[in-house]
């Protein structure tokens, strides 16, 4: 057993390779050449050291913290007293997943306005968000780091015109940027009147930026003590500090854990959280896929899959139990005691206090960097990210084109579903026969990646975690869950740049009612439905298994087939 500060790590016979790592990352001065911001920790070829050189201002946020938090509360004083009653955050990836964990962690202090997150462009997730709300006493936060991302952009269309037939020439005043120096999102916010810019350091990569603007006004808005909040980073920062020893540093320890059991076949890292701490997952899963995914290597983060008997799992997981000791954990403790018990390798994680949020999204980023550096992998650029942009670029074009969208053959099975893919013609006897034909394919490794272009909501996710728990009951193999085209920031990276042991089930629907994009040749709707297909061409041409599931407008009726066809 390993044990050091708030963690402790049951790792059976992988304990001693573990140790063996840490030894080697001691004997290369790991923590202090981290923090000395040695770009050779990873690679050696000059142009990527340059790059890398560049994305670890992440280290030194601790330092300047303090001095912004008068800043940020005097603007979240401002934004109570003039009555707000909603903020939307408009965004995706790096830009949106913080907030979304603060947002469902913390309940917003008296007086404080709702936080709710758009990173979606999905017309019914946009109309709900909209009549959920009145627009008049709404503040909308443009969050994007490059400021040109075309989902920020197209939410920005759709939300300033609304406000704009309302308050005319002064519907700036119900905005703000959060983006860095120079970009066009600053240009925008500029010429329009934006009622305040965050600049964000242009040397910290998105999913490095919780402790930026990016996570801190929305913590603001909610009315978070940012003191006792950043207290816990700050401790974090410390007790990770380059003259801690690898053995008992909270973040090199982690990471050597991550990437040494993954080099054993335990690559599945598989969150199990007690309810206060339950959502963290949702922004630690793209800092470890996009940054460990790529050069036929990576982790794969495995969040919200309902734990299960061990006899359920094989052997490629790693267990983080995230626990906070106020809360009840009963089930959850005798459920990581028994996988335990069963030879599961296991890390807990205590917290006392939802505050030790903060620390963690330190640690997790210190800990991937490390996990990097045993993978030999640039844990700080995301190859494939674009390739799915330029996809979707393409066929938006060939829609301004041809004024419709160039589906791939699919077959029809009745009750509004059809399927397509790379699958073999003769197995599409039933729509049964051919989901449980593509999903024999899974071996030992493998991981199932539900891909959902869907509205994110309750009723949705009840049904694909049922899809997803069936799934891994019959093929004991981990699943991860994505709603499009969040995924496509995150976990997409993974997709096509890691292993080549994923199964891709892509769900599409038909949209009951679409949106207009102002000034754009394309609705929201068709959007969607270009980013799907841009992905699913990358998938395909890669020759990974992927099924696209197509369901009309009753999609509902169609996720809930899913379930019977298993």
């Amino acid at each position: 057993m390993i044990d050091t500060e708030c963690t402790t790590a049951n790792l059976g016979d992988l304990e001693n390779s573990v140790r063996e790592t840490l030894a080697a990352l001691q004997k290369q001065n790991l923590p202090e050449r981290l923090w000395a911001k040695d770009p050779s920790l990873w690679k050696n070829d000059p142009a990527v050291r340059e790059k890398i050189s560049n994305r670890l201002g992440w280290l030194n946020l601790t330092e300047t913290l303090p001095g912004l938090i008068p800043t940020l509360q005097s603007f979240a004083g401002d934004i109570k007293t003039a009555g707000f009653q909603d903020v939307f955050l408009l965004g995706m990836g790096g830009s949106s997943l913080c907030p979304e964990v603060l947002k469902r962690t913390f309940s917003p202090a008296p007086g404080r306005p709702r936080l709710s997150v758009l990173d979606t462009t999905d017309p019914e997730a946009i109309q709900n968000a909209e009549s959920a709300c009145d627009l008049t006493r709404t503040l909308f936060i443009l969050a994007s780091k490059s400021g040109s991302t075309i989902e920020m952009r197209s939410l920005y269309r759709y939300f300033s015109e609304k406000v704009r037939a309302i308050s005319g020439e002064a519907f700036g005043k119900q905005f703000i940027a959060i983006t860095d120096p120079g970009s066009p999102l600053e240009k925008i916010a500029t010429e329009n009147g934006f009622r305040k810019i965050f600049s964000t350091p242009a040397d910290v990569g998105g999913r490095y930026s919780a402790l930026t603007a990016f996570g801190l006004v929305p913590a603001a808005l909610l009315g978070l003590d940012l003191g006792a909040f950043l207290k816990n980073a700050e401790a974090m920062r410390v007790s990770c500090a380059a003259a801690v020893p690898c053995a008992s540093n909270p973040g090199v320890l982690l990471g050597a854990i991550m990437a040494c059991l993954a080099q054993a076949g335990r690559d599945k890292l598989t969150f199990v959280s007690s309810a206060s701490l339950s959502h963290f997952g949702i922004w630690a899963e793209q800092l470890i896929a996009e940054s460990t995914g790529k050069e036929g290597k990576g982790i794969v983060p495995v969040d919200r899959e309902m734990p299960g008997d061990a006899g359920r799992y094989g052997g490629d997981r790693l267990f983080i139990y995230l626990r906070l000791e106020t809360d009840d954990c009963a089930a959850r403790d005798e459920k990581i005691t028994a996988l335990q018990k069963a030879g599961q390798p296991v890390v807990r994680i205590e917290l006392s206090h939802p505050n030790g949020l903060a620390g963690e999204f330190l640690r997790w980023e210190i800990a991937t960097a490390v996990a990097g550096v045993v993978l030999a992998v640039n844990p700080f650029d995301e190859p494939n990210v674009s390739e799915s942009k330029e996809n979707t670029a393409a066929v938006l074009a060939q829609f301004e084109k041809t004024g419709t969208l160039t589906l791939p053959p699919a077959k029809a099975f009745g009750n509004g579903i059809s399927l397509s893919g790379n699958l073999k013609a003769e197995t599409a006897q039933s729509f049964e026969e051919t989901l449980q034909s593509f999903l024999a394919g899974a071996q030992a490794n493998s991981y199932v990646a539900i891909m959902a272009y869907l509205a994110p909501s309750e009723k949705h996710d009840v049904l694909l975690q049922q899809f997803r728990i069936k799934i891994r009951n019959k093929y004991r193999v981990a699943t991860t869950i994505g709603y499009g085209p969040r995924f496509l920031h995150s976990t997409g990276q993974l997709h096509k740049g890691g292993k080549r042991n994923g199964l891709f089930i892509q769900i599409t629907v038909e949209e009951k009612k679409d949106l207009g994009i102002p000034g754009a040749p394309y609705s929201f709707g068709i959007l969607k439905r270009a980013q799907a297909l841009g992905d699913f061409h990358s998938l395909v041409r890669r020759r990974l298994p992927v099924l696209e599931i197509r369901l009309d407008k009753n999609f509902e009726t169609g996720l809930k087939k899913l379930l019977h066809a298993l």
